[in-house]
């Protein structure tokens, strides 16, 4: 091979990059809906690769090969699984981009001299181990996060069957009593529709890894009363650890199941990962057109780079990792919220514990 070709591609890398990324947002359509491209963070280091591969300057002994191979398969397997927790993703749309590459790579070179065939095919070669790499990691990530969507399922139902089983037991207590046992029974039978509701959920999250739009119905609903009504309902089963501070009835257009799961997830994350025993605040703001929802318990921080990822899925705290779960629960609550406009951070310090911060528009359906 003509070294000429290597030294080409390096001098070009930063236009085929920047190529790569316009054809990439144009023609892949979940690239659109991601905070970074995962792939442009690991092209840098391809095209050196690549450069050495076209190089017949540089030595190829055994060890030289077997190291860029390894090199090269990491970063496949990287993208794979990044691509594969990144919920707008197709396998599809997640080879596209690389096929996009290969393009941009012949068409960025070739516009000065034309490829030879040999220089073509170590292009190719190279693009398709990328290929094969990542869609076996694609593949092995979504069979993991499929195999965890029971035990999501039996993390996430245990709230609400916690809620049915000691509601059961009081009306069982108080038999010759009838007053408020019509509202226990509501709360009972609210509790299965809710275990319904989740179902639902993961129902959804199939669909949305399927590549199907997730849509939800939006409805006025008074989001004090929401929140009270979760704080009391956890009550039952904390010892009465939840307090709710509200300026007053908080309106708006919003999918009552959906903030009621988010919220509960918040919840009962306070109580699992802070403090023991210690109260946790629930304390609901708004604005003429925000509601702005605070959930904060005091415990040991959550370092400045664990909060930088905790809405990842499968991505968890350090201090959280001896905790049961699979650490995508934070995952759908972030696209809860989202789906309502809205948006969701955390504060955590020590001293002064952890705040969850969800903001929402009160009027999502404009």
């Amino acid at each position: 091979m003509n070294n000429e070709a290597s030294k080409r591609l390096k001098r070009l890398s930063h236009e085929i990059m920047h190529v790569w990324e316009e054809r990439t947002l144009k023609e892949v359509k979940a690239a659109n809906l991601q905070e970074n491209l995962a792939l442009r963070n690991s092209i840098p280091i391809y095209l050196s690769q690549l450069v050495d591969a076209l190089s017949n300057t540089i030595d190829r002994t055994e060890a030289r090969v077997n190291s860029d191979k390894s090199d090269s398969t990491r970063i496949g397997k990287k993208h794979g699984m990044e691509r594969a927790i990144a919920s707008d993703y197709t396998m599809d749309q997640m080879i596209l981009e690389y096929h996009i590459l290969r393009q941009v790579i012949c068409d960025v070179m070739e516009k000065e001299v034309m490829l030879t065939p040999v220089e073509r095919e170590v292009i190719v070669c190279s693009i398709e181990q990328a290929v094969n790499d990542a869609a076996t990691q694609f593949s092995e990530t979504l069979r993991e996060f499929q195999d965890q969507l029971s035990h999501t399922l039996a993390h996430d139902l245990r709230n609400p069957l916690t809620t049915v089983k000691m509601s059961a037991q009081v009306l069982i207590k108080q038999l010759e009593n009838e007053k408020g046992q019509l509202d226990k029974l509501q709360r009972i039978l609210k509790s299965v529709d809710r275990i319904d509701g989740m179902i639902q959920e993961l129902l959804d999250q199939s669909r949305i890894k399927a590549g199907k739009e997730q849509t939800f119905e939006l409805k006025e609903c008074d989001l004090e009363w929401l929140v009270k009504d979760i704080a009391y309902e956890l009550n039952i089963s904390h010892s009465s650890r939840f307090q709710v501070v509200s300026s007053g009835k908080c309106l708006g257009l919003w999918n009552e199941n959906r903030l009621r799961r988010a919220i509960e997830n918040l919840a009962t994350n306070a109580v699992k990962y802070g403090q023991e025993d210690s109260s946790i605040t629930l304390c609901l703001e708004q604005t003429e057109s925000l509601a702005i929802l605070k959930v904060h318990n005091l415990g040991n921080p959550i370092s400045q780079e664990d909060q930088s990822r905790l809405f990842q899925k499968f991505q968890r705290a350090k201090s959280a990792e001896s905790k049961v779960g699979w650490g995508i629960g934070l995952t759908v609550v972030k696209s809860m919220i989202e789906g309502h406009k809205g948006s969701i951070e955390v504060e955590s310090e020590e001293g002064t514990g952890t705040t969850f911060t969800i903001i929402l528009p009160k009027q999502t359906g404009n």
